[in-house]
């Protein structure tokens, strides 16, 4: 019984019932007739998309700023970088007849702008939160839908000559929803966008397996993200942004700037905010601008605390554990439901409640800088 209880302590009560859940939703859709290979290939895609964003949590709890609620500002940076990226294209004409350096050029400009933002943004970001310490969540979550706030004037001001952002005949102001099949959507992801558009040497970079679609340029990028963020916690600078988030007082006295170390946290998040924004875009098709990202940040939170991190502790496996657990669920609860009840839109009703309330659920497990 004792080490029943200390399992249960370990792993945490919250992601048992959320993980139990999720195989209930598995064993559920084998009974009820569908295919594994597409939900297998939905997970995987859902879980890709996210994983940047909520990988973007760690650098700011180890910092000692807790859960970033404040995460928007890099998704602004990387949804401007990219619609002014797609603006260069189209002036420059790198993407016409979707030419494979074009396209890749066009999502390497929006990555490096969106980079340059996020670490501006970031930074400032950061030497807010050291004024209000003790208060940094509250402070990021007012941050986070201010700067959406915000940018839904700029959308409206944005003057582009590319058709495919502006609205139709107003030649003023972003769509809501901007199209990514004639630029760098799916071209990480989507295996008829690579047949179409890269050279055969490129031709891994998604591929169909049967029924099962791996996006193995998108794999690759976020391992390559886990990696380097795993290397810089390993690093002279990283150990002592974890001493900082741990213990300031302690790590103050060995004579290293704790505030300095505090903003670099919040801007690297930021800038993993950004870049995890662009992955999800091009894995989605689409560019969601206006007040499509104001609860990413949520999302991201949630997921992260379902892994295991706490708002003090976090690493690569809180992030891709709880990515998995949320998104896993999201991509079941759908086609369960609607193979249980199939009554208009109440599956996706359904879906939302869920999402909603596994945010609420782990947000409440937190007590006192610890997911219960």
């Amino acid at each position: 019984m004792n080490k029943f209880k200390k399992v249960i302590e370990d792993i945490g009560l919250p992601r048992l019932i959320i993980g139990a859940f999720f195989l209930v939703l598995v064993v559920s859709s084998v009974f009820l007739g569908l295919k594994p290979a597409s939900i297998f290939s939905d997970i995987l895609r859902r879980v890709v998309m996210y994983s940047i964003l909520v990988l973007a949590m760690v650098p700011g709890v180890q910092a000692g700023i807790g859960l970033n609620f404040g995460i928007s500002l890099g998704i602004a940076a990387g949804l401007f970088g990219s619609v002014v990226a797609m603006e260069i294209a189209f002036r420059v004409g790198w993407t016409e007849n979707m030419n494979a350096g074009g396209l890749w050029l066009t999502l390497g400009t929006a990555l490096l702008l969106s980079i340059v933002l996020a670490t501006l943004f970031g930074s400032l970001y950061g030497m807010l939160l050291n004024r209000v310490k003790g208060s940094e969540m509250t402070v990021a979550t007012y941050v986070g839908f201010s700067i959406i706030a915000f940018m839904n004037i700029v959308w409206l001001m944005l003057y582009f000559s590319n058709g495919d952002l502006i609205w139709p005949l107003q030649g003023r102001g972003m769509r809501s929803t901007v199209s990514l099949a004639g630029s760098f959507g799916g071209i990480l992801s989507d295996p008829v966008k690579v047949q179409a558009t890269q050279p055969a040497w490129l031709q891994w970079l998604a591929i169909k397996a049967g029924d099962i679609t791996l996006p193995i340029g998108a794999i690759i990028l976020l391992t390559v993200l886990c990696i380097l963020v795993w290397f810089f916690f390993r690093s002279k600078a990283g150990i002592a942004m974890s001493a900082a988030g741990e213990n300031q007082l302690f790590t103050r006295s060995s004579g290293i700037n704790v505030d300095r170390m505090r903003i670099m946290g919040t801007a690297l998040s930021t800038v993993l905010g950004a870049i995890g924004i662009i992955v999800y875009a091009s894995i989605y098709g689409f560019l969601q601008l206006y007040n499509a990202p104001l609860m990413m940040g949520f999302a991201s939170v949630a997921a992260v605390l379902i892994g295991g991190a706490t708002v003090t502790r976090a690493n690569i496996a809180n992030v891709l554990i709880g990515t998995l657990l949320f998104q896993g669920i999201l991509s079941m609860a759908l086609p369960v439901i609607n193979e249980v009840v199939n009554i208009g839109t109440l599956p996706e009703i359904m879906r939302i409640i869920i999402s909603n309330g596994i945010i609420l659920y782990a947000l409440s497990k937190t007590k006192g800088g610890r997911a219960a």
